[in-house]
């Protein structure tokens, strides 16, 4: 097929923080989410003619004239066919948020919620957002939040989380993303809280490998959740 010169969606991917609305407003199917970013599937899918762009929060979608492939309405149209019913590929909950943690436990002994910062799940946070900006961040394992009762109050507090499983997770594409959030922002300081089984020890391994690939020296403190929910500090 040759290409031909005509307008077409262009993404600016530094702005993008993979929310999905494009996704959700392209009648043609022609954008998706992949590796937390929108992407455009094929050239042919898209018309051009912006329908998504007012749809951004970020302002990350805008149309350019360059060289394509021809927009083909009935392509499209089977490609939206053939994925009609299937999982989706966005959130619009996903869009990045600062949260307002709720006040200290009271005498009762209520641990209400600490949480700063939405989404949480490493797959979808942004690369780079202000509520990095001199935070300390808490990178966490999965599993924590339910064998550790204090969590909120012991770690989450004051802190920016970030939680991933280097078992279930592609690491080395974590690796990237986590060495671009240390490299591009202003992060004060790391913890790191960790299951005590064998494979959890790829958590810890992934977040050394992205420090030093970001060329930050930041600050790392980690520490192991037991069995039972004993927490252990591991020395430097």
């Amino acid at each position: 097929m040759s290409k031909v010169m005509r307008k077409i969606i262009k993404i600016d991917e530094e702005k993008c923080t993979g929310c999905g609305e494009c996704v959700l407003s392209c009648a043609e199917g022609a954008i998706i989410i992949k590796d937390g970013k929108a992407k455009v599937v094929k050239d042919m899918y898209c018309d051009g003619l912006g329908a998504c762009l007012g749809h951004c929060p970020e302002g990350a979608l805008s149309i350019e004239e360059r060289e394509a492939d021809p927009f083909d309405e009935e392509a499209a149209k089977a490609y939206v066919a053939a994925t009609k019913g299937q999982e989706p590929q966005s959130c619009s909950s996903s869009s990045p948020m600062t949260i307002m943690p709720q006040a200290a436990p009271a005498a009762s002994g209520d641990n209400p919620a600490q949480l700063m910062n939405w989404p949480i799940q490493l797959h979808l946070v942004p690369e780079v957002a202000p509520t990095y900006k001199g935070a300390s961040l808490l990178i966490a394992a999965d599993c924590a939040g339910f064998a550790l009762g204090s969590l909120q109050r012991d770690f989450i507090a004051g802190k920016v989380t970030i939680i991933a499983c280097p078992k279930l997770d592609d690491v080395q594409t974590y690796v990237g993303k986590l060495s671009r959030i240390f490299a591009n922002n202003d992060i004060k300081d790391l913890t790191l809280l960790r299951m005590e089984v064998p494979c959890c020890g790829g958590l810890r391994r992934m977040v050394t490998e992205a420090l030093r690939l970001s060329g930050k020296d930041i600050p790392l403190q980690e520490h192991i959740v037991e069995r039972f929910g004993k927490v252990t500090k591991v020395d430097d």
